[in-house]
């Protein structure tokens, strides 16, 4: 059995992994760090887990494991692996954007691999240290990575998305509160948010990213719209995203218009593409907390482990 270790177990995240991870057959939960939450069972916190677990919150972990997923908040995991030195045999996970861009992929003789498996699967097998990708980025950059890879993507890409309320964190702030969230949307970060660099990065592109982030009214999801002039027709553009992905267990092209509930609560992204006027439409769909960050996590350690890539992920949409 994988043992595995969890820092920074009170957030989301955490409670997406401990939910997925309880249940895998090949895993161990053993630890379950919380600095704000010691001594509390972790079902105090992750209600849904009550008779599940009577683990409780470690202030420390012991080291005694196979694998640490961090889950802490951005800057904390640089910090968290300055104060504590792992043996090079435990793996590390990490949920933030500390080590997403190539230029900070390196600490302590670590190198982080970025880790989308669509992009980075023989990598993501042999590696020590995973930097898990944003969900944005994801979302985005599944939805254009075929056409990068062969050359196609437009000098200039329009990206519209909008993004459910636990994609801003367990901690409340004025946009996040129930009552400005509810019954309304809003746009932040126009053009330049934090996930650009990581998803050009990935596309290996220089093209212009005229994105848009938009908060939604719902609690989970992500819905990526994104148009370019079409590159060909739309035989042919579905034709390369179906050989693109014909490898990958979670994402799909859909020969449908799509819509979130399909993929919330999944680990899956599928994609839907349309030529229309001269224009091609790519719509690409997510859950923020699973394959936008929790699930993509498993889904990553399967590989490091040399586990089925499906292995504890095969999540039905709630759909209703």
């Amino acid at each position: 059995m994988i043992k595995v270790g969890i820092v920074g177990g009170a957030g989301y995240t955490a409670g997406e992994l401990l939910r997925i991870l309880f249940f895998h057959p090949e895993v161990e939960v053993t630890q379950v760090v919380s600095q704000s939450q010691v001594g509390k069972s972790v079902y105090e916190i992750h209600q849904d887990l009550l008779g599940i677990t009577q683990l409780p919150f470690s202030e420390q972990l012991n080291k005694k494991v196979d694998v640490i997923f961090l889950c802490q908040g951005h800057g904390q995991s640089q910090k968290y692996l300055d104060e504590n030195i792992f043996d090079d045999e435990i793996k590390i996970i990490d949920l933030s954007q500390d080590f997403r861009h190539q230029e900070n992929s390196k600490m302590d003789g670590r190198e982080f691999v970025f880790g989308l498996p669509e992009l980075n699967s023989d990598k993501i097998s042999s590696a020590s240290s995973i930097a898990n990708p944003g969900c944005f980025a994801t979302a985005i950059t599944l939805g254009l990575l075929p056409l990068a890879q062969a050359n196609q993507l437009a000098e200039e890409v329009q990206i519209h998305a909008l993004t459910g309320s636990t994609g801003a964190g367990q901690s409340l702030s004025e946009t996040s509160h129930f009552s400005y969230r509810n019954n309304n949307v809003s746009i932040y970060k126009p053009f330049e948010h934090q996930h650009l660099k990581e998803i050009k990065e990935s596309l290996n592109t220089d093209a212009q990213l005229n994105f848009i982030p938009v908060r939604g009214a719902f609690t989970r999801g992500i819905f990526a719209s994104m148009y370019m002039p079409a590159p060909s027709s739309l035989e042919d553009v579905k034709k390369l995203y179906k050989s693109f992905f014909q490898n990958a267990p979670f994402t799909h092209v859909s020969d449908q218009p799509i819509h979130l509930k399909q993929v919330v609560n999944t680990n899956n992204c599928f994609i839907h593409l349309a030529v229309i006027d001269g224009k091609l439409l790519i719509t690409s769909i997510i859950d923020n907390l699973l394959k936008g960050a929790s699930g993509q996590a498993v889904q990553n350690m399967n590989l490091m482990f040399g586990l089925e890539e499906t292995t504890g992920l095969k999540l039905k949409g709630s759909f209703f």
